[in-house]
């Protein structure tokens, strides 16, 4: 991305599920040789404190010690010189979007230390795949299982204009990776009318035929399923080490901030799930 100034942004807060993505946020960046920014809003979302009060230094304390806790695993991946703390003020949610428009892009846990316990998505990744700019990956379960190969990137496509920044930041990860990419185009909720499915899987082939010319080293294996997409895309999922979707699809409204297929994947994928809007 064009003017990019924060690199790979990685939302922390010192929760397992932020440390996790933390780690895979690292390793992202390693991968790509770009900086990793560690992010952490230390402003409690839920209230506002006196800018200039010993309640408010002691929040912005206590931030930058749990920053600072943070950072040897990424600093041990990148080097110091890669790796850059920021202690943000403002609500996390609003602080990542911000972030999000000037970064390659944002990586977040499921869960924060201030979510509900038995969530199975947090407000602030919620919000961020919502209002985010660019990818927004949230990383959950085993992404690097033991004494596995690992598994394919797995895209999920219907051929939309608004699904085209997903396709090719899945054909980047899958080449990062060196690992195929199964593309999933499934044609039950195609738009009902005549020829609907046709055109559907006639934009699915060309997109994913012009984003693979661009990159001839990965193995693309493609499937056109009769199947719901939500029940498509969470099955090849349960093998995939990250799974690629678009904000909306063209069945989407255009008030909607993000569709119903990525509402879905976000909520119950097995796997890490990056949810690609176009760039602001």
């Amino acid at each position: 991305m064009t003017g990019t100034t924060y690199g790979i942004v990685a939302g922390y807060d010192g929760s397992p599920g932020a440390a996790q993505a933390l780690r895979w946020a690292a390793r992202e960046a390693f991968a790509r040789g770009t900086t990793l920014t560690v992010c952490l809003a230390w402003t409690p979302d839920h209230m506002e404190l006196p800018t200039e009060s010993d309640l408010c230094d002691l929040a912005r304390q206590h931030g930058q010690e749990i920053l600072t806790r943070g950072l040897p695993y990424a600093e041990s991946v990148l080097g110091p010189g890669r790796v850059h703390p920021d202690l943000a003020a403002g609500p996390a949610a609003r602080v990542l979007c911000e972030r999000s428009r000037t970064a390659e892009m944002v990586v977040v846990g499921s869960r924060g230390h201030s979510e509900l316990p038995g969530l199975r998505l947090g407000s602030v990744p919620w919000q961020l795949a919502g209002h985010g700019s660019g990818p927004v990956v949230v990383v959950r379960g085993a992404w690097r299982p033991a004494n596995r190969v690992p598994g394919p990137v797995v895209l999920g496509a219907d051929g939309s204009p608004a699904g085209q920044d997903a396709i090719t930041f899945a054909f980047e990860e899958a080449a990062l990776r060196a690992v195929p990419l199964v593309t999933v185009c499934a044609l039950t909720d195609t738009p009902g009318r005549l020829g609907g499915s046709h055109q559907v899987e006639e934009d699915f082939e060309h997109a994913v035929a012009v984003a693979a010319k661009e990159h001839p080293e990965v193995r693309v294996d493609r499937h056109l399923l009769a199947g719901t997409p939500r029940a498509a895309l969470l099955s090849a999922a349960a093998e995939a080490q990250l799974l690629v979707v678009g904000a909306r699809g063209r069945g989407g409204f255009d008030e909607m901030s993000i569709g119903s297929i990525a509402q879905a994947v976000l909520l119950y994928a097995p796997r890490p799930v990056a949810v690609v809007r176009p760039a602001t």
